[in-house]
């Protein structure tokens, strides 16, 4: 079937479906170059996508947004996002900056038989061990590596860069490729270790 979920980029979109106004980050182009794409919200979409797998036991759970503290305090808002995909189920959880999903994004990958709420209860404490930690201190000179030398992040598209160089989020803030360089500076001469993951996976 290949992969149908292309987010819009739109704001807010009509649901083909159910009609109802939707967030763009809500909405997944569903279907195929041949006999077209419609606009599903995730409603819509994971139900459709139950009945062809014949998951009748699907529930179409949907989640308020949660507040979860940083280590230095701070209270970061979550909202969620249910995606079924045949064999599995992602459940992602992410802040919004003016109405798209920014800064700190979480995913967990579960069962499309297992019960929502504890997918969410395991999801939750994944980004409680995220948020315990920070990587980036600020300093005199700026931002610099903490203390612990471990740097954890997501690779994202840099439009200033026209994608050439990545646009990193560490801590749930944009950091450009020579700002990050800058830091690495500090660590001339030393080694490094790079492990990259899929976003559903704990560094």
């Amino acid at each position: 079937m290949g992969d149908p979920s292309q987010l819009t980029r739109s704001r807010e979109t009509r649901c083909d479906s159910c009609t109802r106004i939707t967030p763009s980050y809500d909405i997944v182009n569903y279907g195929s170059i041949e006999g077209g794409y419609r606009h599903l919200c995730s409603q819509c979409f994971n139900k459709e996508v139950a009945e062809m797998a014949g998951l009748t036991g699907f529930e179409n759970a949907k989640f308020e947004p949660v507040g979860l503290v940083d280590s230095t305090g701070e209270v970061h808002e979550f909202h969620f996002r249910t995606h079924l995909f045949g064999t599995g189920v992602a459940l992602d959880a992410f802040e919004l900056c003016g109405g798209h999903p920014a800064g700190y994004k979480f995913q967990i990958i579960g069962d499309p038989e297992e019960d929502l709420l504890v997918l969410l209860g395991r999801l939750i404490e994944k980004m409680r061990r995220a948020l315990s930690t920070k990587h980036l201190t600020d300093g005199e000179h700026g931002l610099q590596i903490a203390e612990q030398r471990v740097v954890r992040g997501r690779i994202e598209w840099d439009d200033a860069s026209d994608g050439r160089v990545p646009l990193l989020v560490i801590d749930g803030r944009e950091i450009g490729w020579d700002e990050f360089g800058r830091m690495l500076m500090s660590f001339e001469g030393w080694q490094f270790k790079l492990s990259i993951a899929d976003k559903s996976e704990e560094l």
